[in-house]
């Protein structure tokens, strides 16, 4: 008896390997597209790709460009949070200023308080030390990265 399906015998073969190739390309876009790593992806705990946020290099600033125009505006023991910059910037004792980036290490969400000696997250609730960026509590698991800044003379606080 003749098979009514001219295209069987190596047909069912080529149309697996097809599937199997196009389920293959297809999952690798898409895991692309979720691990990201590009300049607009969130910054992942997991993950090969770093994200510009996670590495500590506030993206398109300049050193040299005044962040806070005068030391008084950060309180002792706090912080501000400068938004547009994505970065932080704290006076754990008096007169000592540290500047972090601002996207959490967890999942980048901008961190939005700066209270009590910590700087924190709303996302998912992580908390980091004023002083040196360190987890207080997690999920975050890396400090926030630090930036280097200068004080100048009249308080006028800069990228270096």
């Amino acid at each position: 008896m003749s098979d009514p399906n001219p295209l069987s015998g190596a047909a069912p073969t080529a149309r697996r390997t097809v599937l199997a190739v196009g389920a293959a390309a297809l999952a690798g876009g898409t895991l692309a597209a979720c691990g990201g790593g590009g300049a607009d992806a969130p910054a992942r705990e997991s993950g090969s790709a770093p994200s510009p946020q996670v590495s500590g290099e506030p993206s398109g600033q300049a050193a040299g460009k005044a962040l806070v125009k005068s030391s008084s505006e950060v309180p002792v023991g706090g912080g501000v949070i400068l938004k547009d910059q994505k970065l932080v910037v704290t006076q754990p004792t008096a007169g000592s200023f540290r500047c972090f980036s601002a996207v959490c290490t967890h999942q980048g969400c901008l961190v939005n308080k700066v209270a009590n000696g910590t700087i924190d997250c709303p996302c998912h609730g992580s908390t980091f030390q004023v002083s040196d960026g360190a987890v207080v509590k997690g999920p975050a698991t890396r400090p926030l990265p630090e930036q280097k800044i200068t004080v100048a003379p009249d308080g006028t606080i800069s990228l270096a």
